[in-house]
């Protein structure tokens, strides 16, 4: 049988040497139960009756059937294929070959992101704003835009339990601010508030078509989503963002309610049911659909403007959450599969 040395090429075509990549997998037979799923089986019958003349050989045959079972899209994966959903997971803003999404977009980005940020950048203006002594949006600032966003009538509804006295109580501007920090476009300078030389730029070069894209890499890469809710950590949900907007593209032109994108998520990546318990108020498929709902339909792809949601019965315990896309999703990215 032919010697593999640890510098050589590694036999499964990973391109990578043999030291770095298979080492250790000393035979056939203990590398194909570490095989996802039922493909071991399969792949041991393919091996079955052949006849190789070194090691080398096999594992090369192994490594070339897997790769083949890596480029099938696969059901539970809406279509995709194992390596396309890798370069989702792990590498979402650098596979242009799969995905792009532009630094300006091509219409206007009607959001309610974008209707906060607006009122925050003309409230800190070229002179800056003061913050409270806790550092957060003054009190009667936070109550003006409140108005102007929910409406008197919202405002009022918003307010019922529990009036605005902090920036905090205003959720949807404070992680504006919070975001627009995160994204450089305003930041604290001698004491005050002041819009960043990029909040400028980009302005000057397409207004909010420039200034979304950064918003939305920020809220995407650099933000908690878990910071204003009580459910576990569950980071997972929100560093595969990219295959919740591919269920939305692909599903979205007709209204659907949520639990028709939490259980297409769950049934592609069930092992995030594991550790969650069951009790006499949910299942572990609820806990998760739930939290699912609330951090990538609500306040993800609806706050970003991507998708319009009609609330049945209570506004903030609805019945039933009904979602569709809008326009402004196909704009901000683009799926070449």
């Amino acid at each position: 049988m032919e010697k593999i040395y640890r510098n050589d090429p590694c036999p499964c075509g990973s391109g990578l040497k043999y030291k770095k990549c298979c080492l250790g997998k000393d035979t056939l037979a203990a590398a194909t139960p570490a095989l996802p799923g039922s493909f071991a089986g399969e792949l041991q019958e393919l091996v079955a009756g052949r006849n190789f003349g070194s090691l080398k050989e096999a594992n090369a045959y192994v490594g070339w059937q897997i790769a083949q079972r890596n480029r099938q899209g696969r059901e539970e994966f809406e279509g995709l294929s194992s390596e396309q959903l890798g370069k989702i997971l792990y590498a979402p803003f650098d596979s242009p070959q799969l995905v792009t999404f532009p630094v300006i977009l091509e219409i206007e980005p009607v959001a309610p992101v974008m209707q906060l940020f607006d009122h925050l950048i003309s409230a800190i203006g070229p002179e800056g704003l003061k913050p409270t002594a806790t550092g957060n949006l003054p009190r009667k600032l936070c109550r003006d835009i409140a108005r102007a966003f929910h409406g008197e009538e919202g405002y009022l509804e918003v307010t019922k339990f529990g009036g605005i006295n902090t920036e905090p109580d205003f959720p949807e501007l404070h992680v504006t601010r919070v975001v627009a920090e995160l994204a450089g476009l305003i930041r604290k300078y001698r004491g005050k508030f002041i819009l960043g030389k990029k909040c400028g730029i980009l302005r000057d070069t397409a207004g909010n078509r420039a200034l979304y894209p950064a918003l939305l890499e920020a809220f995407i890469c650099k933000y908690e989503w878990g910071y204003i809710d009580r459910y576990p950590d569950f980071p997972f949900i929100q560093s595969s963002f990219l295959f919740s907007l591919f269920l939305l593209i692909r599903h979205g032109e007709r209204q659907q309610i949520d639990s028709f994108y939490s259980e297409r998520f769950i049934k592609a990546f069930p092992m995030l049911l594991q550790g969650v318990r069951t009790s006499e108020y949910w299942t572990p498929e609820k806990f998760i659909g739930n939290c699912y709902s609330l951090r990538v339909l609500q306040r993800f792809a609806e706050f970003f403007g991507l998708v319009e949601i009609e609330r049945i019965g209570s506004r903030f315990l609805p019945d039933e959450i009904r979602i569709r896309k809008r326009p402004l999703l196909d704009a901000v990215v683009t799926f070449h599969c």
